[in-house]
């Protein structure tokens, strides 16, 4: 399997079976992952060696953005992050789901991406249940905050430092909390 049907079927939305040879796969992809995001946090990397290792763990080449290490991910390859991005130290981006960062937005220190859920069922548990996280244009995410498999925030909303967000946050709002609900407009 390559990568690229990899990624078409995690992309598909359909839950991927326990041990199946898509599971596999990502098991494979992992393991790059690691061995990528152990050389980009086990040493120091100008920004351009730094942007030159994540087109290697993205598989794409990327418009200019920033990265302060250290980051994660146990994919990397369904990371997508646009021009004038920035991502602070501690992140980490479980992106077999796919994870699509707007342009301009901003990811506080620590910030957690989950795009996979499991089923509940103990016999499903092993199963993968992928659903895209979407980030829009200029959005703000505060450290410590937890985005979750299958949300949306719109463009230029603001997540609260340490809020879960569960459900999709319109754009131009601010929202915090666990679960991360809407207090008001970034104009207010």
């Amino acid at each position: 399997m390559t990568t690229e049907e990899f990624i078409e079927i995690m992309n598909s939305g359909e839950t991927v079976k326990g041990f199946s040879d898509i599971h596999l796969k990502m098991h494979e992809l992992s393991q790059e992952a690691l061995r990528i995001t152990s050389e980009i946090n086990g040493n120091y990397h100008t920004e351009a060696e730094l942007h030159t290792l994540m087109e290697e763990l993205t598989g794409r080449k990327l418009e200019p953005f920033g990265l302060f290490p250290p980051i994660y991910t146990d994919c990397g390859k369904n990371l997508h992050i646009a021009k004038g991005v920035f991502i602070n130290s501690g992140c980490k981006f479980q992106d077999q789901g796919g994870i699509y960062i707007g342009e301009g937005a901003q990811i506080g220190h620590s910030t957690i991406f989950a795009t996979l859920n499991h089923g509940l069922k103990p016999e499903e548990r092993h199963d993968l249940i992928p659903r895209p996280i979407h980030i829009g244009k200029n959005v703000w995410i505060g450290s410590g905050s937890i985005i979750l498999s299958g949300v949306n925030i719109g463009d230029n909303a603001v997540i609260g430092a340490g809020s879960v967000v569960t459900k999709d946050i319109p754009e131009n709002m601010i929202a915090v909390g666990s679960p991360a609900k809407v207090i008001k407009s970034v104009f207010e």
